[in-house]
């Protein structure tokens, strides 16, 4: 299964237009999966929750969250996370980083929209909230399609394939004993 190298992952998440789908667990313990723009700031993935959304809720109870970054085309690259999300503003603070809300806005709208729809939006508190990539609690997987020349069965892990399948081609050995 083809991996994005380290500097192929920072690349695809500079990208503009992908969202993150960013995942917690709310009071009765159901998962609750929302997309969100985002940007990297430093080593950080940074977002921006409105104050009385569930998602925000959620991360004040329990900052663990996990986010699933992917792409429509091929080769399909996928970047997930695990971590803990760190609040680097509260809600109501939004005029000491609406620099940065301003420039995620523009990752996914025309600059001269962006900047409309941060103005026409600045009455709605949000927080700041980042994903340090770096730290040792965050876990990062990658994965994409295979690539024209490389090996097809790639497209999976070893562990997915059953001993003697089409694509296992009989030299996968079963993990299952």
């Amino acid at each position: 299964m083809p991996k994005l190298s380290e500097d192929e992952i920072w690349g695809f998440l500079a990208e503009p237009n992908h969202l993150a789908r960013i995942a917690t667990v709310d009071y009765g313990g159901m998962p609750r999966v929302v997309p969100l723009w985002f940007i990297l700031d430093g080593d950080l993935l940074c977002f921006t929750p409105r104050e009385p959304a569930a998602i925000w809720q959620n991360m004040l109870r329990d900052p663990r969250v996990g986010v699933s970054i992917d792409e429509d085309e091929l080769p399909y690259r996928k970047v997930t996370l695990q971590g803990h999300i760190q609040v680097l503003y509260q809600p109501g603070r939004d005029r000491l980083w609406q620099h940065l809300y301003r420039a995620i806005a523009s990752r996914y709208i025309a600059v001269g929209d962006a900047n409309a729809y941060v103005d026409g939006t600045d009455d709605q508190p949000r927080a700041l909230c980042g994903i340090d990539l770096t730290a040792p609690t965050t876990r990062m997987t990658s994965w994409r399609m295979p690539l024209p020349g490389e090996d097809p069965r790639g497209i999976w892990h070893d562990r997915y394939y059953r001993p003697g399948s089409k694509l296992a081609g009989g030299d996968v050995p079963d993990k299952r004993r």
